[in-house]
């Protein structure tokens, strides 16, 4: 399974590169292409996990003003 992340910055808000660092310290990696991050998971992820891992992607971007979308696939 994995989960794929895009985030909207804003002029007002974090820096892309402090942003990618608090994504990183989650376990999420950039990428190329039509997301900007994915988190690879090590089993098969369940409804609970991915929502575990939403909670855990706003907690980290709490204060920065970055709007974020998150699939499972």
């Amino acid at each position: 399974m994995i989960s794929y992340l895009t985030v909207t910055f804003s002029s007002e808000g974090g820096r892309p590169s402090e942003v990618a660092n608090l994504l990183h310290d989650i376990g999420f990696r950039a990428t190329k292409g039509n997301y900007d991050f994915v988190y690879e998971w090590d089993k098969n992820a369940r409804v609970e996990d991915a929502l575990w891992l939403a909670d855990k992607v706003q907690t980290a971007l709490r204060g920065t003003s970055i709007l974020f979308k998150i699939e499972t696939h």
